[in-house]
């Protein structure tokens, strides 16, 4: 280009001026540049036609690919494929098999889509789990699926009828099935007159030692062999013999393999020659180990005969090896030798046993158990007290009964070396952690830790075994629970101890008597392992709700400790150190993500849980933290913070669900205020009473127990005894009717604490003098109008603190039980002793001449 602009240049004329030929230069360079440029763009525009040539000339040469082999495989079918372990199918045979296979599953689904036909061929090795190509045989059935039924554990029966051989020619894919493309092999048909000599030789000679195959294998069903005499296609025939014989999966696919009839039923009549031999050398061992023995020696015989079977597969080594492994292990643990002796009888009876027998399996099962018991082997323990009294202070709050008893047991045990294990029953309401305490006190003492729940067991043999005699016996669960500990001095938990029952089979608690008792559990006897065994070392703890369903004897063995309920105070401080903490880390949260004031949990647990213990508060708090979980991944901010208030708790946990009375000191007449006991902890108890006119009729409503009852009547008593020291008609029991009512009426209320509040409100409506409502009592009272002590002062207390009540009313002999009550509680009251009735008239009533301040103090 730059040539052709030099020539141009040398054909300028010369006699122009300068800038004349500088502007057609520059004009002659421009049209230049345009010109290489539009040569460019068509020069990649023809490059572009090219490859769009190149690209619809392949496109084209692979249609007419496809088209060809499309052509040549018209008669190919396109099916899903199942590959089977262990099972070979021929033609017209229908059989039932189960797939749970995901590709097998697959490919069964994909099947019924289509037209319920599949082809099934047969894994080289059974244990393959992810067959390949490499992995089955290719030749195989195509078969016609009946019928198919889904199985629990996600499997599936399949009942199918094998049509025709076929042969995979390519695997189109693997995944989600297999999908092959199969060429169909027809069967020759022969018609009856045209069968060789040498054919019909071949069918007769099969049939023959079919004939015989089932009458040495006890397989002389006449219909099978009249069945398949009838079928005159000799590869029918053929296939139809193969399928009921037991030979290896290798033989089957052999016959499968075979497409000529003639080929086919040469090597059937192989294979049922080879069978025929191995059944008679069968045959030939009974026959010789029964010329062995005589017809009065039938045991010995059976014996001898599977020691022939053994010895000729190879297998009698095993048994030999088991056994004298059992006698090493025996050597080595050092037992008495009462128990060796037992032991060693047991071992060498098995060795003469046939081992797949029901009793092999019961004298088997012995022996282990024997074996693996902790005769000798203890665990060393820890005796520090102070880390364990640090680890039962770091695990639980409170409980200083439980931990103060565990270390009193290991000071002992530090000072005497010996000791006997303690047996300790934990008794309190739901929740308060009695078996917690008892994995606690197992870590404390650095032993292994079981458990055993007792919930709803009925039957003796639970505790004590079955007896050897019966087929299935097994040990004790105590004596599975020590083998399982592998020590022999575990921390035991007996759980739920007052829920045992009891029926025809045996009474379970009368079976612990022995487990328990420090005198007679060093020689525990299992009925399955009939010797004995010391549990004396072991520390048996039992929980229960109640002793009132324990029987006397059991509960005379055990060392009772109440485990009381905890106060507010105490909740606090537990879900403060333990349950928060627990919790927030459980749900994934950190102390940033969500904050509690000590109010909200005040509130939590006043108004959503109503409990002894803290498993509900547990509860409640895991529900805060789930619905803080659930805001902070809405909002995609892990950083966060959420702080619960009492103002905002209602909007996490709804409405609340309890409430507490609250006295608002108002004094009223007949309305005197009471402490009641619940499983739960203590409660107010309000007793209405009213007079009307009548003929002396006590109407008591509210739920009211035989006893609370038998309380309100020895009230009335004793009131007409005094009515006339306290201006009383003295037949007022005769032109009045008395109704006493205690509210909450869908409650059941028993027992007789509320004696001396029904007496006093009775007395007030009697008399007409109000009564104060900010003083509590309780006390049972008798005919005389004494007052006796009652239980659980320590919940009451802390219910009358919680209601707002500053004085409480308590029996004279109870004096013993303020001390219990805490000392920040104690502090804030003040208790009156009471003896009689009028003791408790003199500080409830509002008398008129009283002054108003102290009324009102």
């Amino acid at each position: 280009m730059s040539d052709d602009i030099k020539k141009k240049d040398e054909n300028m004329p010369e006699d122009l001026p300068e800038e004349e030929k500088k502007e057609q230069t520059e004009s002659e360079s421009t049209d230049a540049a345009e010109k290489k440029s539009e040569g460019s763009d068509a020069e990649k525009l023809k490059a572009l036609r090219d490859e769009l040539e190149n690209a619809t000339e392949e496109i084209l040469d692979l249609r007419d690919e496809i088209i060809k082999r499309t052509k040549n495989k018209e008669d190919n079918l396109i099916i899903p494929m199942i590959p089977l372990r262990g099972l070979t199918i021929y033609p017209n045979m229908v059989l039932h098999f189960d797939i749970g296979r995901e590709k097998s599953i697959n490919a069964l689904e994909k099947a019924m889509i289509m037209d319920q036909h599949v082809f099934l061929v047969t894994q080289k090795d059974e244990k393959t789990d992810l067959p390949t190509t490499k992995d089955f045989y290719h030749i195989g059935t195509l078969a016609k699926i009946k019928q198919m039924l889904k199985l629990p554990g996600d499997s599936i029966r399949v009942l199918v009828e094998g049509i025709c051989r076929g042969e995979i020619e390519e695997i189109l894919f693997e995944v989600p099935y297999f999908r092959c493309s199969v060429r169909r092999i027809e069967e020759e048909y022969y018609n009856p007159d045209d069968v060789s000599l040498d054919m019909k030789a071949l069918m007769r000679s099969a049939l023959s030692k079919f004939d015989e195959y089932l009458s040495l294998a006890h397989k002389g069903e006449k219909d099978i062999y009249s069945n398949i005499a009838s079928i005159s296609q000799p590869c029918r025939l053929a296939d139809a013999i193969a399928g009921h014989l037991e030979i290896k999966t290798e033989e089957k696919q052999r016959i499968l393999g075979a497409i000529g009839a003639m080929e086919r039923l040469e090597i059937l009549n192989t294979v049922l020659t080879q069978e025929i031999e191995i059944l008679n050398i069968e045959n030939d061992i009974n026959v010789r180990v029964k010329t062995q023995i005589n017809q009065n020696q039938r045991e010995y015989y059976l014996k001898e005969q599977m020691k022939a079977i053994q010895e000729e597969l190879g297998q009698g080594e095993d048994v030999a090896e088991e056994t004298d492994e059992w006698m090493k292990k025996l050597k080595k643990l050092k037992l008495s030798q009462k128990i060796s002796q037992k032991i060693e009888k047991e071992i060498k009876r098995f060795s003469r046993m046939q081992p797949s027998s029901a009793e092999a399996t019961v004298v088997r099962n012995y022996i282990e158990t024997m074996l693996d018991l902790p005769w000798n082997k203890s665990t060393r323990g820890n005796f520090d007290i102070n880390k364990a009294e640090a680890i039962l202070n770091e695990d639980h709050y409170g409980l200083d009964k439980v931990k103060e008893r565990v270390l009193e047991y290991l000071a002992v045990v530090q000072l005497s070396k010996s000791l006997k294990g303690p047996i300790l029953c934990l008794v309190g309401a739901p929740g308060v952690g009695k078996t917690s305490v008892a994995r606690s006190i197992a870590r404390a003492t650095g032993r292994e830790f079981v458990r055993m729940s007792l919930g709803g067991v009925r039957d003796e043999a639970e505790i004590r075994g079955h007896r050897r005699t019966y087929i299935g016996a097994i040990p004790g669960r105590i004596m599975n629970c020590i083998k399982e500990a592998g020590t022999n001095n575990p921390v035991f938990l007996f759980d739920e101890v007052d829920k045992i029952g009891a029926d025809f089979k045996g009474d379970p608690a009368s079976a612990l008597l022995e487990v328990l008792d420090p005198e007679q559990n060093k020689e525990f006897e299992d009925h399955f392992l009939e010797a004995p065994f010391d549990l004396s070392k072991v520390m048996f703890i039992t929980t229960a709700n109640t002793t009132e369903t324990i029987p006397r004897p059991l509960l005379d063995r055990m060392e009772v400790i109440d485990v009381q309920g905890y106060t507010e105070e105490e909740k606090l401080e537990i879900a403060k150190k333990y349950l928060i903490p627990k919790k927030v880390k459980e749900h994934g949260l950190s102390d940033e993500n969500i904050r509690f004031m000590d109010s909200t949990i005040h509130d939590l647990i006043n108004y959503y849980t109503r409990e002894s213990g803290v498993r509900n508060l547990e509860r409640e708090i895991a529900n805060l933290c789930r619905k803080v979980a659930r805001k902070i991944v809405a909002s995609d901010d892990r950083t966060a913070c959420y702080k619960v208030t009492p103002k905002n708790l209602e909007s996490y946990l709804g409405k609340k669900k309890y409430r507490f009375d609250i006295i608002d000191g108002k004094t009223e007449i007949g309305v005197t205020t009471g402490l009641a006991w619940t499983i739960v902890g203590g409660d107010t108890l309000f007793i209405e009473t009213a007079v009307v006119p009548g003929n002396g009729k006590l109407e008591l409503t509210g739920q009211m127990g035989d006893v609370m009852q038998e309380s309100a009547k020895a009230g009335i008593s004793y009131i007409r005894s005094i009515a006339d020291k306290f201006g009383i008609e003295e037949d007022f029991y005769k032109t009045k009717d008395m109704h006493i009512h205690i509210p909450e009426g869908a409650t059941p209320k028993d027992g007789p604490s509320a004696g001396v509040t029904m007496c006093t409100a009775m007395l007030s409506t009697l008399t007409k003098t109000p009564v104060r409502k900010d003083v509590a009592m309780t006390g049972e009272i008798t005919l005389r109008g004494k007052i006796l002590p009652v239980g659980g002062i320590r919940e009451k207390v802390m219910a009358a603190h919680r209601a707002g009540i500053r004085l409480v009313l308590l029996p004279r002999d109870n004096e013993r039980d303020i001390e219990d009550i805490p000392a920040n509680v104690r502090k804030k009251m003040k208790f009156v002793l009471i003896d009689t009735v009028e003791d408790a008239v003199e500080q409830v009533f509002v008398r008129e001449d009283q002054p108003k301040e102290t009324a009102e103090n």
